[in-house]
């Protein structure tokens, strides 16, 4: 299948093109026809797979009728409404509705959280068919009455399953309840889980589901690996991995923002140029930090699980996760940041003994075990429980402390043991 046979016009296609796309994805191939019908859609789909053309594409094909050149405020109501659960991601796609609306004359804006109001209402004043937004940010403006949803003809709501992990939902459900109740809508996440069905039904009218990938899978051209570690040892393991294999870009996960920003400044002294990006930190600074990253000024990217749907970084060769999630749910947003739109990806896991029930929920849902790699001088028994002498963190290993103390060996071979199963 290509473009061409999907019903987008030739200006889109033309777009498309320019933008180095041959052939859809799955996604788009399933998804691009039913956006197209009017229809209601509950879509899955792995990160990188093409979801935000999937919607963005057919929408603006829909659009067409109503794009105009009038300078009048009111030609130009807000049609199409797109919730996402985080800044980054936000930003990222009213870029991406920009890039494929440039051929029409369509207005996009994008309300989130972080920023001045007054810019946002300069540009919802001045009229947009497209509003792309988070849920706190948008109440604000409605509360204000900077904006009007009567006339929203399709509503988006994208990476459900996080909006709903992030408590956005009784939001999103206030948000809902200003909408006419014969719009289209259309819901994607990552995966579907029992709830995410549940509030389909609630949201959705008769709709046609699009599923690419298997529940809870990651992509094939993704390598994972797990390295058993002494706790007080993982940034020094992480410096060292990233000498060794000569890594210039990577995205780091750790559970906390203090750990963040610990992590980051102990890679600086270490000569490896890296940042954190977490709540803590102002949009402009995660903004700033993860434009640095992009271009190649920074090696290393910090990030906790806020960061793990909200950044979009083209062709990012590895991930690692510095912890391990409580939620074994987040390791498969974590590093389905990597190995994204047929490119190759490594994740690898720095794990240490008193993580071993985190490593169980993980591997009990990917169905099998993680492929261990050894790196002799960081096993667990050879760290310390000081700090380095250049003020390398002491990080108790697991976040919630050290634990009761084990044998050296005992502690390496029962991390093997969990991984191998």
């Amino acid at each position: 299948m290509t473009f061409d046979t999907l019903g987008l016009a030739p200006d889109l296609l033309e777009t498309v093109a320019r933008e180095g796309y041959t052939e859809p994805t799955p996604i788009q191939s399933a998804a691009i026809p039913l956006v197209l019908a009017g229809r209601d859609v509950l879509a899955a789909a792995q990160t990188g797979t093409g979801k935000t053309a999937a919607f963005v594409l057919p929408l603006l094909e829909r659009l067409r009728p109503h794009a105009n050149t009038a300078i009048s405020p009111a030609r130009h109501p807000v049609r199409v409404l797109i919730l996402l659960p985080t800044r980054e991601l936000a930003v990222q796609v009213e870029e991406s509705v920009r890039t494929y609306a440039r051929s029409l004359p369509i207005r996009s804006t994008v309300v989130h959280g972080g920023v001045p109001m007054d810019p946002q209402v300069k540009a919802l004043w001045g009229g947009v068919e497209i509003l792309v937004a988070t849920p706190g940010r948008l109440l604000d403006h409605l509360g204000q009455g900077t904006v009007k949803l009567g006339q929203v003809e399709v509503l988006v709501l994208d990476e459900a399953d996080r909006m709903l992990d992030m408590g956005f939902m009784p939001d999103v459900r206030r948000i809902v309840a200003l909408l006419t109740s014969r719009r289209q809508t259309l819901f994607f996440s990552a995966t579907f889980s029992d709830e995410i069905r549940r509030l389909a039904r609630e949201f959705l009218h008769e709709p046609e589901t699009v599923e690419v990938a298997r529940r809870n899978s990651v992509a094939d051209n993704l390598t994972q690996a797990l390295y058993p570690v002494d706790g007080t040892l993982k940034a020094d393991l992480l410096v060292h991995l990233i000498r060794e294999e000569q890594m210039a870009q990577v995205l780091v996960f750790t559970r906390t923002k203090t750990g963040a920003s610990r992590l980051a400044g102990h890679l600086n002294r270490r000569g490896v140029p890296a940042t954190a990006i977490h709540s803590d930190r102002s949009q402009p600074e995660r903004m700033r930090a993860l434009e640095d990253f992009k271009r190649g000024d920074i090696a290393v990217l910090v990030a906790t699980d806020v960061a793990s749907r909200g950044l979009d970084i083209e062709e990012l060769p590895h991930v690692v996760n510095f912890e391990l999630p409580w939620d074994p749910q987040d390791y498969i947003h974590r590093i389905g940041r990597t190995g994204r739109a047929g490119a190759s990806g490594v994740a690898i896991s720095l794990v240490s003994p008193e993580e071993v029930e985190q490593l169980r929920g993980v591997q009990r849902l990917l169905r099998r075990a993680i492929p261990v790699r050894v790196a002799e001088d960081f096993l667990p028994g050879r760290g310390r429980r000081d700090s380095d002498a250049d003020g390398a963190p002491a990080l108790p290993p697991g976040g919630r402390g050290a634990g009761s103390r084990r044998p050296a060996g005992h502690a390496r071979s029962r991390t093997a043991a969990i991984a191998a199963r």
